[in-house]
């Protein structure tokens, strides 16, 4: 069954709108760390809030998504997403930039496995390939998010993003109250708990392949815009320059990835991409010019960005009872590498300079290669 145009449009634009507030974060980072006062080890320590709540509000993100349903769970976060994500830039210590981050992290992981869910259930009814279009609409949004900071700083890191978020909420409100409904009907009771062993085998592996691509996500995320901040002139507003091209570049290979994964597969596609993400990597931490680093952070956000989307089609499609379920366990593993990847970079960073602590995320490269067998789906 072809989906219908405005399905399409309305799927595509609600994972646009909720990651601008987010993009609007990372953009600030560098400005927060300087107010705080915080080495590069101390940020670290912080940015563990977000994922360490991520985590934990995954173990009932899906029990959620079946009582209310996604469109209702979207439409209920993004109020309060937009107000989460300005109180990192009130925050007046360390500790309390940590809370800060932990609210922000539990809201956006229900929220996106709101939307997996939704374009999931796209997928299977239409038999149509949209998850890496959507997740190319979610890169450019959060390209959208670093790119407004440099617009309205001047009215202070917390309103900025708070401003940006004021404006995407509202539309992501509008727009998820307007999306079809998709899938069973809401308010049904949940499937049982799986034992561990009752898992499949292929939701593991496919979770480990997703594992090491989201440990370097996370880190090009946090450290992207301090990596620039420590190349540029120390009173440069652009600092948020590489992860805007970075973020163009996932949304680039997403919005290709589908019919890519088409003509060549799975498979093929995931190896290719990671070897550009491998390559982006020597050129971010080689003493090239700085143009060099913009050529690697293209290069890694062109590596990086269909190795989520491949993984969430897959487990998707692995059974449709607990396809809600199947989602938030790969999404819990796939994102510890948020909770892994930042602050690894961030200690090793004390001990070498940032651009060689970013090699640590090779190894973990290497082994979603050797992995990406399992994102062909069944």
């Amino acid at each position: 069954m072809k989906i219908p145009f405005r399905t399409l449009i309305l799927t595509i634009a609600i994972f646009a709108l909720q990651p601008i507030t987010y993009g609007a974060w990372l953009a600030i980072i560098p400005i927060v760390k300087a107010q705080l006062g915080l080495s590069k080890a101390e940020l670290a320590l912080a940015l563990l809030g977000m994922p360490f709540a991520t985590v934990i509000s995954l173990q009932f993100a899906s029990r959620l998504i079946d009582r209310f349903g996604p469109r209702r769970v979207l439409a209920a976060l993004f109020p309060l997403q937009a107000f989460a994500l300005m109180l990192p830039g009130l925050a007046p210590s360390q500790v309390t930039l940590f809370a800060g981050l932990m609210l922000v992290g539990a809201v956006m992981a229900v929220m996106e496995v709101a939307l997996n869910v939704y374009a999931g259930r796209l997928e299977k009814e239409s038999t149509a390939s949209v998850m890496n279009r959507c997740h190319g609409a979610w890169a450019v949004g959060m390209m959208l998010g670093t790119l407004g900071i440099p617009l309205l700083i001047w009215l202070g890191p917390a309103a900025a993003v708070f401003i940006i978020g004021l404006i995407s909420g509202t539309a992501g409100v509008a727009v998820s109250l307007s999306l079809p409904h998709l899938g069973a009907p809401v308010g049904q009771a949940s499937p049982p708990r799986r034992r561990l062993r009752e898992l499949p085998v292929a939701l593991i592996l496919i979770s480990i392949a997703t594992l090491s691509i989201t440990m370097s996500e996370g880190a090009m995320a946090d450290w992207g815009a301090v990596y620039m901040s420590e190349r540029m002139p120390a009173d440069s507003l652009y600092f948020g320059l590489g992860v805007t091209v970075y973020a163009a570049f996932v949304a680039f290979g997403r919005f290709a990835g589908d019919a890519l994964k088409l003509r060549i597969g799975a498979v093929a596609l995931a190896r290719i991409m990671l070897t550009f993400a491998l390559i982006g990597l020597a050129l971010i931490a080689l003493p090239l010019p700085l143009w060099a680093a913009f050529v690697g952070f293209a290069c890694v956000g062109l590596g990086l960005s269909v190795g989520f989307p491949l993984g969430i089609s897959a487990v998707a499609a692995l059974d449709d009872v607990h396809e809600g379920a199947n989602i938030a366990i790969m999404s819990s593993i796939a994102l510890c590498g948020f909770l892994i990847g930042p602050p690894l970079i961030g200690f090793l960073s004390e001990l070498i300079s940032l651009r060689y602590a970013l090699l640590a995320l090779v190894p973990g490269l290497i082994l979603s290669i050797l992995l990406s067998h399992r994102l062909g789906g069944r």
